[in-house]
């Protein structure tokens, strides 16, 4: 029952990336607003590049190694049961 809860609220790691990366994305384009940067093509490119790259990849890494280790747990589980 624990298990079929688990893998109906679970997101796909690639998910987890992209809402990472899409709340990068409004951060900064909040700082923009707020007029941390200069309002100009290249230096929101290089924001976006920056820090929803960064948030993307790192939340993309770690979902991607906790789905891993979940994926090893009910393989170890399956195997006890045998």
């Amino acid at each position: 029952m624990k298990q079929e809860i688990s893998r109906r609220i679970a997101l796909s790691p690639i998910a987890v990336g992209l809402i990472a990366a899409g709340l990068a994305s409004v951060f900064i384009f909040v700082g923009v607003l707020r007029g941390n940067i200069p309002l100009n093509l290249q230096s929101l490119m290089i924001a976006l590049l920056i820090g929803a790259g960064s948030w993307g990849v790192v939340a993309w890494a770690i979902a991607q190694a906790a789905a891993d280790v979940e994926g090893e747990i009910v393989q170890l589980e399956e195997l006890a049961d045998e």
